[in-house]
Order: C-alpha cells, then sequence, then structure tokens
C-alpha cells in the first residue's frame, strides 16, 4: 500500500505545482482564443509551447488552421468556421530541485533533482450539433463524448468515454466545470473508460482530467503530466 500512496503524493506534488493549469478554447471577439488558467485564472504563457491545432467540418473532414502566437498567449485561425477543433500544448520538462523549486528543464540538466515530469496539455471542443467526431491519435489523453453534448442540455448528464493513448482509461477523475470549480471532482471512470458527468452551464462547459503516467528509462523525466478538456455550449447561442 506504501508504494502506491507515495506514487499518490508524487502526482498531488506534480499537479500542485506543474499541472496546476489546464487548457481549453473561448470564442472572444470573434477569436478562437487557447486560454492558459486554472479556473477563472487566465494566465499569460508561450505561444510557442502551443504544439499543435486540427480543426474539422461537421462532416469530420480537416480545414487547414494557422496558430498566430501573440506575445502572452494564442489564437486558432481556421480557414473556415471549424465544427470541431482541437489543440495541443507541450509545457516541457520540470525539474524539482532539492529546495523544492520547480525548473523547466529535465533531470540531466538539474543536478540533484527530486522528481522530473513532462507536461503535455490538450482540449476538444464541438461547435456544432450532428458534427462527426475524426480519429484524434494526436490527443493523447482525450474526453470522447458517446453522444453529441450539444443536445444533452444543462442538468442532464453527458456519457464519455476517457481514452489515453488512444485505450479506454479506467480510475480517471473528472471535473465537471473546470472553468467555475476546478477542484471540485464529479465522478470517476469505471474499468472501460466510461463516466456520465452533468452538464453544468448554459454557456461554456468545460469538462477535464489530468492523469500522471510513469516514464521508465528516461534520463530527464519520471513521468508524463497530461491534461485534457472537453468544450462545448450548453445550449444554442441566441443573437
Amino acid at each position: 500500500m506504501h508504494h502506491g500512496k507515495s506514487l499518490l503524493l508524487i502526482a498531488a506534488l506534480f499537479t500542485g505545482q506543474v499541472s496546476a493549469h489546464g487548457l481549453w478554447t473561448e470564442q472572444r471577439r470573434g477569436n478562437i482564443e487557447v486560454v492558459y488558467g486554472h479556473g477563472a485564472e487566465d494566465n499569460a504563457f508561450k505561444a510557442q509551447k502551443i504544439s499543435g491545432a486540427w480543426a474539422y467540418d461537421a462532416g469530420g473532414k480537416m480545414i487547414p488552421v494557422s496558430v498566430e502566437r501573440l506575445a502572452d498567449h494564442a489564437r486558432l485561425k481556421p480557414l473556415k468556421a471549424p465544427a470541431v477543433m482541437a489543440v495541443a500544448l507541450n509545457n516541457g520538462m520540470w525539474s524539482q530541485t532539492a529546495d523544492k523549486k520547480w525548473v523547466n528543464e529535465g533531470r540531466s540538466k538539474v543536478p540533484g533533482a527530486t522528481e522530473a515530469t513532462q507536461t503535455f496539455k490538450y482540449s476538444l471542443a464541438i461547435y456544432q450539433p450532428g458534427a462527426k467526431l475524426p480519429k484524434l491519435d494526436q490527443i493523447k489523453l482525450l474526453i470522447l463524448p458517446e453522444v453529441d453534448p450539444l443536445t444533452v442540455g444543462p442538468g442532464n448528464s453527458l456519457p464519455v468515454r476517457v481514452l489515453l493513448d488512444g485505450k479506454p482509461a479506467a480510475g480517471v477523475k473528472l471535473v465537471g466545470d473546470y472553468r467555475s470549480a476546478p477542484n471540485t471532482l464529479s465522478t470517476e471512470t469505471d474499468k472501460d473508460g466510461r463516466a456520465r458527468v452533468l452538464v453544468r452551464n448554459e454557456g461554456l462547459n468545460v469538462i477535464a482530467a489530468q492523469v500522471e503516467v510513469p516514464v521508465k528509462g528516461s534520463a530527464d523525466v519520471d513521468s508524463r503530466g497530461l491534461f485534457t478538456s472537453l468544450t462545448f455550449l450548453g445550449e444554442p447561442h441566441h443573437e
């Protein structure tokens, strides 16, 4: 039992220090903005850390998308209005020094490092009802809705499946409203990676999960820290 607890403690340390920030997208002033934050916090980040962005039409066909890298954040610019959008951020390697400071380098460059992780953040946004979801292998931790989330409505449960490296992930805790209550867990996935999450908001819903995956045989990191979110509007937007 002690071994399991120590792993949980490591995960808690990473979660508290390095993985505390999530990733999602929001429509602002007619743009799709990438938000890096924790709950209501919206933090500046290095736009070059965005490692990929993918947009799709309602039939699941890819739409070209460029990333506008601004001084303190990034903006996604698809060629036309997408039905589905995904984005990834590679936050790099982080090592904790003996005096509990986190340094944005791998263990091999931080003498005496006690822990080391590499963190990745992902987000999937669904904008149009009836959108066909493509294969999203580039999203290593994915919250996949099992019905169209835009048809569920606030106060009802959305069935989801969580995939880690393309395989169902059991025991993953889900936060139902990351934007407003980032520390409140809603549910966790069963042995098949499935769960039901209450849709809380008429406006933007941000459902989130994060996991810590041990890495063997690396000189630089002990684990991968993965965060992911699924975003959608609870009710259609009326002008």
